[in-house]
């Protein structure tokens, strides 16, 4: 690391993992885990975070010069049985959970490739290395069924699938790309308030399991945050991760 260091000032390289000048797109900012996301990367010194759509590549091109960090936070449960789910439900979930991954391996890593001098805005540095990281919140739905209905799993699966064939995709780009899986994660919602057909939830309300059970089926005996979900995704924009690619970070408080 000391001698990447000393070739290059680009911040991924830097000792204390900061993002200085990086320019960070998070989709979902409006939901509990993608606001904790935006956060996160601002506490690390991010240039600019943008929430997520496609028709803002060529904008951030044009206004900063670089993208560095792409994450999908964005994401849909549907309804908990297969009996309640129509084609419709099922489509709205993949284009959810899996075609927002998708389309981020194949619309940033160019973006993410363009190299910059440095320009005048706070924590601004030259980019003279291709470097780029998506980070893709999942689920651990993604590994084991069970966890809410077929919609999700199916389609967190195929999220996983994503970020495992990008490896191969990404060679040679210099952008990695990575999954961060989180288990039970209490977004401050309860069950007078949630949609029990998943159509507006990201997450199912920890509520649905009391804390007995959650003292008996996690090996931390509670809830995650999103604040602790975020503290990854901050991890895996940042140097520190520099040599992973294609993982799957499972943040289940050892539930699995």
């Amino acid at each position: 690391m000391a001698d990447i260091e000393s070739k290059s000032p680009f911040s991924p390289y830097r000792a204390d993992g900061k993002l200085y000048g990086f320019v960070c797109v998070v989709s979902g900012a409006d939901q509990p885990v993608g606001e904790a996301i935006i956060y996160e990367l601002a506490a690390h010194g991010a240039a600019c975070i943008y929430d997520s759509t496609l028709t803002l590549i060529d904008d951030i091109l044009n206004t900063w010069g670089r993208l560095d960090v792409w994450v999908c936070s964005s994401g849909l449960l549907g309804p908990p049985s297969i009996t309640n789910t129509t084609p419709a439900d099922l489509q709205k979930c993949f284009e959810a959970n899996t075609y927002a991954p998708f389309f981020a391996l194949k619309y940033a890593p160019p973006a993410m490739a363009k190299l910059c001098e440095k320009r005048n805005y706070p924590n601004a540095e030259v980019k003279d290395v291709k470097y780029g990281s998506i980070v893709v919140v999942g689920s651990v739905a993604g590994s084991y069924g069970g966890c809410w209905g077929p919609c999700y799993t199916m389609s967190s699966h195929a999220a996983l699938g994503v970020v495992r064939s990008g490896v191969a995709v990404l060679k040679g780009s210099g952008v990695r790309i990575n999954c961060i899986s989180p288990g039970q994660i209490d977004i401050g919602v309860d069950l007078n308030n949630f949609d029990m057909r998943g159509m507006t939830s990201q997450l199912p309300p920890a509520s649905m399991q009391s804390k007995e059970s959650q003292k008996s089926t996690i090996g931390l005996e509670r809830a995650g945050l999103p604040t602790e979900v975020a503290r990854v995704a901050g991890f895996l924009a940042s140097g520190f991760s520099s040599y992973i690619t294609g993982a799957n970070l499972v943040v289940d408080g050892g539930a699995s």
